[in-house]
């Protein structure tokens, strides 16, 4: 059980940095009644995949691996924690815009968004990959045992 969980957890981890990594690449782009339907499923794809993360990640540190205990006592891992959280209040507001978008689109229209307000969101969608980065090297520290506070 603990090798499948661990297996979700990083299929899931690479769902969500694949899809944000989608939302980046489209919304550089001239926002069209396609790109705008794309970005609303991509968005979803991050959230889901977020949301397993988490929660198999948490399993994993309450339920197998080394223990809470352990995972609570370092230094890395309290940081990539943290990052996550960040990472997640991140996506926050360009969730709600693109959610924002669903009648227009359903009317086959295209959303009225400010150049402003999408210079926003692809800012905030690259302090979340960026944010991803720092992650990953708490990942590697942590696995390594590096920061260990016990």
């Amino acid at each position: 059980m603990p090798a499948l969980l661990a297996f979700l957890h990083h299929v899931a981890a690479f769902s969500f940095v694949a899809a944000l990594v989608v939302e980046f690449i489209l919304i550089k782009d001239e926002l069209s009644v396609r790109t705008a339907r794309k970005l609303l499923v991509v968005d979803l794809v991050a959230g889901i995949s977020a949301g397993v993360v988490l929660v198999a990640g948490l399993l994993r540190v309450f339920s197998f691996e080394k223990g809470a205990a352990y995972y609570f006592h370092s230094a890395p891992f309290l940081a990539k924690l943290s990052l996550f959280a960040i990472i997640a209040l991140l996506s926050i507001l360009p969730t709600v815009e693109f959610l924002s978008w669903r009648k227009s689109l359903r009317e086959g229209q295209l959303p009225v968004v400010s150049a402003a307000k999408m210079r926003s969101m692809r800012l905030l969608i690259h302090a979340e990959l960026a944010g991803i980065v720092l992650l990953l090297l708490n990942a590697a520290l942590m696995a390594k045992g590096i920061g260990y506070l016990g």
